[in-house]
């Protein structure tokens, strides 16, 4: 009996997709008992599985025996306005979720960089945050918990609405950021703002050291933008750099904002939505996109290093949190260097996307402190005892 047959026979024809052009079988469990009950099969038959949401970020190109895709995953169990919570299923379209929620008044403040379509597992399981990172924080910080199917067929759940985290871990960070290598996301537990009544764009041009000044003297005016972006030309599509200041929330609060900004420079605005879906949609073309993060008072000193090593043609950065994402086109070995390089810094080099054989051979977060690796590999088999699932985590 082929997979093919043997998973037919399992959830039924209708969880069979047409294969990609790598002719690997495409799975879409529709329920997340489905996926445990594939990933059990999985784990028994000694079969290798790619995790896939809508295939618009990471390539699907790891070789692999079979692909699972979340795409039938796409409900909303719960929201809940008055408690700013809702429950969602991984393989919903982040555009479908933000508009059933704004139809209930409620936000979820993460914009990451990728096509409006990305699936909301991708998003948390990557932990790509945008520039909304800096008045909201991380991934990790809009969840309150995941449900996820481990890769021999367990379902956990994490979370303060359900059960206490196990064995020490905290799985809904270990999840956040982690890319399926602990398993397969299939519910995650928001916590949402309300729906914000105001929401501007501001944009300088100039040089980059001029717009680094004037968003370091935004940070520490006490203005509290929502997103306060430092963008190359390539990206933003402009002669100069930019420096973009989001901001959101109650009118009066963002009109106080609005004329706070007018102390520093002749910032004009801008069409907020047309500018950021255009500097998300940017990092998406590109074959190899990474963040790296460091304390703000060096992000100068880490754009510099970039321009030397890989160049500084697609790069946005938030100067105040400290978080710079690169695109563009690099060789294995430039970045294993830049990795090593930034290690000595103690910087974190996350690869967020490429193909498998750069993924393979560099890792997604290669460790860049003594003892990481062992930890991850402790952890890969704790969660994925037969290693099923076809994820490069730290490199070869």
């Amino acid at each position: 009996m082929t997979i093919l047959d043997r998973v037919k026979a399992l959830l039924g024809e209708g969880a069979l997709l047409e294969s990609g052009t790598d002719r690997v079988p495409r799975i879409a469990p529709g329920s997340p008992d489905a996926v445990a009950l594939l990933l059990s099969t999985a784990h028994q038959e000694g079969w290798r599985v790619r995790i896939e949401g809508a295939g618009t970020w990471l390539p699907s190109d790891a070789p692999t025996d079979l692909a699972l895709t979340t795409r039938r995953l796409d409900r909303v169990p719960a929201i809940e306005p008055q408690d700013l919570t809702a429950t969602a299923e991984a393989g919903i379209g982040l555009d479908q979720l933000r508009q059933q929620l704004a139809d209930r008044g409620a936000w979820l403040a993460v914009d990451p960089p990728g096509l409006a379509g990305r699936t909301l597992g991708s998003i948390v399981a990557t932990a790509t945050a945008g520039p909304l990172r800096q008045g909201f924080g991380p991934v990790k910080d809009h969840l309150l918990g995941v449900t996820f199917v481990t890769g021999d067929g367990r379902m956990v759940q994490s979370g303060g609405r359900v059960m206490k985290n196990v064995a020490g871990y905290d799985l809904t960070r270990l999840q956040a950021g982690g890319f399926g290598a602990f398993g397969v996301i299939v519910l995650v537990h928001l916590r949402l703002r309300a729906l914000p009544r105001a929401d501007v764009t501001h944009v300088l041009e100039g040089s980059r050291d001029e717009l680094t000044q004037v968003a370091e003297d935004i940070a520490a005016s006490g203005l509290t933008p929502a997103a306060l972006e430092l963008v190359s030309p390539a990206l933003a599509r402009r002669d100069r750099w930019v420096l973009a200041v989001r901001l959101v929330g109650s009118p009066t609060l963002v009109a106080s904002d609005e004329a706070g900004l007018g102390r520093f420079a002749k910032l004009r605005a801008e069409e907020g939505h047309g500018f950021w879906m255009r500097l998300a949609e940017g990092f998406a073309v590109r074959p190899v996109t990474f963040r790296i993060g460091g304390v703000p008072a060096a992000s100068d000193e880490l754009l510099d290093l970039l321009q030397h090593q890989v160049g500084d043609e697609w790069i946005s950065a938030a100067p105040a949190a400290g978080a710079i994402r690169w695109s563009g086109d690099a060789t294995v070995d430039r970045l294993q260097r830049l990795r090593r390089t930034l290690a000595a810094l103690e910087v974190p080099l996350t690869l967020e996307r490429a193909p498998w054989t750069v993924r393979t051979a560099v890792g997604h977060f290669g460790a860049y402190r003594e003892g990481a690796g062992p930890l991850v590999a402790g952890l890969r088999r704790t969660f994925d005892p037969g290693g099923a699932l076809v994820v490069a985590t730290d490199g070869e």
